[in-house]
């Protein structure tokens, strides 16, 4: 009885049967095969080819299964390794992700092939039955379709980056061929050589295949130079990294994955300090793929790199608009091929070069370079936008594993309120550092203690004991920075409003914040063993004595203006704007001669190398740097006179 399509499969021969019998089965099933070859070349590059695929899948299976259910015997093994080729292309095809696991099914086939020559491999090593196989099995009508398996087994190996598997089976199939084609000449990568050398089966009319070993031979090499190219990238081996992925740039792949060959060639380029190259080869990314928008970022990158923000600021924004839009259908990869080359090449440093940027990634990136290059109002609107989105809930869609481009989610405020603060919004500016304080007031303790001995290696504490005091203590640090960031910018905003009482407050709850933190140990106050976030707070005590000791001045509280200069100078020796509110208060307060003298210490060192030494260390933050910047002395024409003056006039008393 004929079986319909779609209907059971036939079952296999009852034992015992003829051979008449068994060769009907063969014949029928080879029929078989091709009419499920033929249905595939028909709608693999239709719309419906995803549907086909999976039903596909499924009938191969079940004609495979139906094979099995005779004895393995060598006249079927042609059509069942055949049969097997197709159906571990259709579970390939039918999955549409990266390939996991080793195929089973190719196992199987391998014991098939050995039971039919009356031997065994049950007890042997995926790679050590190859080698089995291949030496043993000698009939000329099995080299074909072992050679095609073994081009599938090379694409499982490729997939878990076996690539020492690959050359050990490449290396078989050569030698099986030809003894003396098993070698590469000099200079030469061996394995992409020993996969070229490697001579393809033909492909017989009567078993056709769903995806010919000719195309498969072309992705292997392919795969093989990308990943190769990547594992030297990743291992620093630039120039050879270069090689693989220009050779992998002109293998057998769809635009998709040749976007990100040039992604790769544009990053490796940009490590190699070319950074005009890497722009050359990220821009050729987005010609044959504009939806690859990692090329986009990284051109950002580079740009950002070669100090052009106009032009990186150009690619952020395209960024941005292009991540807001819906990705149109992945039209760039190849529907009619089942083995395709991105299947085979998913490792961690690709999955990092090609990382999607979240849009609040861009937003936020945006607005920081915006406020870094003086362009305030469109750094305000940016980081407005950005705070929305946070509001929205969005934030918990960008990965908090460490490749996220947002620092910590205070930070981001704070570089809100400097920007706002920046553009003359200064009650806007301290409504958002209100935010900042209420949000970490519960997470800091009354008193901080810094112990020397979790900065040291051979702290006598278990391992997870001083993590988890390390953790502890850098969180807590972190939250009382932020929260006496925000007292310190408040401060100012409140000094621009004209509010110097109000400035006066907000600075001496920063300074009463700081003196939350004790330092213990011997070393501990030296510069080098202190905790990135010590030296931080240091930072914005001097800001907040010299802002807190310029609003005395503005209200004539010389004297208490004075004492927070002379103690900002004892937190950094040789402070410009320090030194200069200091030469001023002492003025103000009519000792002179003491004015005098620091004037001239003051001008010898900041002409000199204390003076070039100034701004070294570890860089300021962000949302410091305008505080930075409000505390620098403005140039005081006068008073420079008046102190040059009192000086001629000491030396011509001196003199007479």
């Amino acid at each position: 009885m004929k079986r319909r399509r779609g209907t059971e499969p036939e079952p296999g021969p009852e034992p015992g049967l003829g051979p008449e019998r068994e060769r009907s089965c063969l014949r029928a099933w080879a029929a078989h095969s091709r009419a499920l070859v033929g249905r595939w070349m028909t709608a693999r590059c239709g719309g419906e080819a995803r549907q086909v695929r999976r039903q596909q899948r499924d009938e191969f299976r079940e004609l495979l299964l139906s094979i099995r259910g005779l004895p393995a015997a060598l006249p079927a093994l042609p059509l069942e390794l055949t049969v097997l080729y197709n159906s571990l292309l259709f579970t390939v095809g039918a999955s549409d992700s990266a390939i996991k696991g080793e195929a089973e099914g190719i196992r199987q086939g391998l014991l098939r092939v050995l039971e039919a020559c009356g031997a065994c491999g049950q007890d042997l090593g995926t790679e050590e039955l190859w080698e089995k196989v291949l030496q043993e099995v000698t009939m000329e009508e099995l080299q074909a379709p072992l050679h095609r398996l073994g081009a599938l087994q090379a694409a499982w190996w490729l997939a878990a980056s076996q690539l020492r598997s690959v050359a050990g089976l490449f290396h078989l199939l050569s030698t099986a061929e030809d003894p003396e084609r098993a070698h590469c000449s000099e200079g030469q990568n061996e394995l992409l050589s020993m996969i070229k050398a490697w001579q393809v089966p033909p492909e017989e009319t009567s078993l056709p295949l769903v995806q010919s070993a000719k195309d498969l031979k072309e992705i292997l090499w392919t795969a093989t130079a990308f990943l190769q190219g990547l594992q030297e990238l990743e291992a620093g081996n630039f120039s050879t990294a270069l090689s693989l992925l220009q050779e992998a740039a002109g293998g057998f792949c769809s635009k998709k994955i040749l976007a990100q060959i040039y992604t790769c060639l544009g990053c490796c380029a940009q490590r190699m300090g070319k950074p005009q190259t890497a722009l050359q080869h990220l821009k050729r990314a987005l010609q044959v793929d504009f939806q690859c928008l990692p090329a986009l970022s990284h051109v950002a990158a580079v740009y950002h790199e070669l100090g052009e923000t106009n032009a990186e600021l150009q690619a952020l924004a395209l960024l941005y608009k292009a991540l807001g839009k819906n990705p149109p259908a992945a039209a760039s990869s190849s529907p009619c091929l089942l083995m395709r080359t991105e299947l085979l090449v998913h490792t961690p440093v690709l999955t990092s070069l090609l990382r999607q940027h979240h849009p609040s990634e861009v937003k936020y990136l945006l607005a920081q370079r915006c406020l870094q290059d003086g362009r305030v109002a469109d750094a305000v609107e940016h980081y407005l936008d950005f705070l929305s989105l946070l509001q929205e809930g969005l934030q918990q869609q960008v990965p908090l594993d460490g490749s996220s481009a947002l620092p910590r989610i205070p930070e981001v405020f704070l570089e809100a309120a400097s920007a706002l603060e920046q553009a003359g919004r200064h009650q806007d500016a301290i409504t958002v550092c209100e935010e900042v304080i209420r949000r970490t007031t519960d997470h800091i303790p009354r008193v901080l203690r810094v112990e020397e001995s979790l900065q040291q290696p051979e702290c006598s504490l278990p391992g997870a004991e001083l993590a988890g005091a390390l953790l502890s203590q850098k969180e807590s640090l972190c939250c009382l920075a932020w929260r006496a960031a925000g007292y310190l910018l408040q401060g100012w905003a409140w000094a621009k409003l004209g509010e110097s009482k109000e400035a006066i407050t907000q600075f001496s709850r920063c300074l009463n914040d700081l003196l939350r933190v004790q330092l213990h140990g011997s070393g501990i106050k030296q510069a080098e063993t202190l905790p990135p976030e010590v030296e931080m707070l240091k930072k914005i005590r001097l800001l907040s004595l010299v802002g807190r000791g310029t609003q005395f001045l503005e209200l004539g509280r010389h004297k208490e203006a004075l004492l927070d200069f002379q103690h900002s100078l004892q937190i950094s020796p040789g402070d410009p704007g320090a030194a200069s509110y200091l030469v001023q208060a002492l003025w103000k307060l009519n000792r002179k001669e003491e004015a005098a003298a620091q004037w001239q210490k003051f001008s010898q060192s900041s002409s000199g190398k204390d003076g070039q030494q100034q701004g070294q260390g570890r860089p300021l933050p962000l949302y410091l740097v305008s505080c930075l910047e409000q505390a620098m002395f403005p140039h005081s024409e006068p008073l420079a006179r008046s102190i040059q003056d009192y000086l001629k006039e000491a030396a011509q008393d001196t003199s007479s």
